[in-house]
């Protein structure tokens, strides 16, 4: 079983990173002509206009951030994207459970026979107190497999469970460089199976567990809902992805339009991947390009949300009609005037916000 430990943050937040959190809380509550005054002249780029909070918040981070995270000590960039995180994420949703627990992983089966996963920490909301059962969402974060947390995630996870009014598991697997692929992708498999296996202990109905994540989250996601097809285990029950990496060995046209000044940059994905990987051969290999996996017949019902301006737009689109044209029932929505990674934005927008309840409402749906 989990079991419970103390809660904690690595990150705690400044006066200065409270403060830089209302002016962005306040600010996306302002109508967009008002914003549109801090944003600038309005950006638009193949048919798309970026929506002026986003854009106000590009701005905002430019000016404040401490450089690319490329450029950073790994240390400091993960305390970069901390920060970030908490600076959007608004007004803190109240839940009746959040609790950190430790998962017992140490000696399960690894999907690579290379790495044996280790006891994990995770995090545990519930919008119900007690035992009654509800769907799970075991959520994977972003980050680039090399930067974020339950932390970084934490108002992501809130607000799903509250407005899901499911339980949501988020899991800290263990990031690169210390932790090189295929380690995440053993660690988010394992976690899976031992939610499947103790759905009981979670409080979580056994038929209705879904698996999500955003960007590299979503990557992970999609790759555990493979590895159990081909393992011929029971897959999980719905795949949530979020502006999901999905192909390493190719850049699309999305990479030559939104590569620079939109949050996520070429350079980022240069880094992050180069970071992860153990060398190029790992690039085709379907558990860090799940869209070179030759057959996705057979995969859960997946809800795929990608953002107008992001480099990861196409291969995120090219991975839904691919489920689609697998037979799989897949809903695809491209948010035309967001960014990357429009999840971490609740407290910065109501268009961010409605981008998750949208999902939230197709996770329900294919959990029924």
């Amino acid at each position: 079983m989990p079991s419970p430990m103390s809660g904690h943050r690595d990150f705690s937040p400044s006066l200065a990173d409270r403060l830089s959190q209302t002016v962005m809380t306040t600010a996306g509550a302002l109508p967009g002509p008002l914003i549109r005054l801090a944003a600038g002249r309005a950006r638009r780029v193949d048919g798309q206009e970026l929506d002026p909070h986003f854009q106000a918040g590009i701005r905002m981070i430019a000016l404040t951030s401490p450089g690319e995270y490329e450029d950073m000590p790994i240390e400091q960039a993960r305390q970069t994207v901390e920060r970030s995180a908490f600076t959007a994420s608004g007004g803190t949703v109240r839940l009746p459970v959040v609790e950190d627990v430790i998962l017992p992983l140490a000696g399960m089966p690894s999907a690579s026979g290379e790495t044996t996963p280790a006891d994990l920490p995770a995090r545990l909301y519930s919008p119900v107190p007690g035992d009654e059962v509800l769907p799970m969402l075991l959520y994977f974060h972003g980050g680039g497999w090399v930067l974020g947390s339950v932390d970084s995630h934490d108002a992501t996870c809130r607000y799903l469970a509250h407005e899901g009014r499911l339980r949501v598991l988020s899991v800290d697997y263990r990031l690169a460089p210390e932790f090189l692929f295929p380690t995440a992708v053993d660690d988010a498999l394992a976690a899976y199976r031992y939610v499947r296996a103790h759905a009981d202990a979670f409080g979580a109905d056994p038929e209705r567990i879904a698996v999500g994540g955003d960007s590299a989250g979503g990557n992970l996601a999609a790759v555990v809902c493979q590895q159990t097809r081909a393992a011929g285990e029971r897959t999980p029950d719905f795949q949530l992805l979020f502006v999901p990496a999905t192909n390493m060995s190719a850049r699309t046209r999305s990479y030559e339009l939104f590569g620079e000044g939109y949050f996520l940059t070429v350079s980022n994905m240069d880094f992050y991947e180069t970071t992860y990987l153990r060398s190029d051969d790992d690039r085709t290999d379907p558990r860090a390009s799940p869209l070179l996996a030759e057959d996705l017949s057979g995969l859960p019902p997946a809800h795929v949300a990608t953002a107008g301006f992001d480099p990861l737009r196409d291969e995120g689109e090219a991975y839904a009609r691919r489920l689609a044209d697998a037979g799989v029932t897949v809903s695809l929505r491209r948010h035309p005037t967001m960014v990357h990674p429009f999840v971490n934005a609740v407290g910065a927008t109501p268009l961010a916000r409605a981008a998750l309840s949208e999902a939230v409402g197709a996770l329900r749906m294919g959990l029924a």
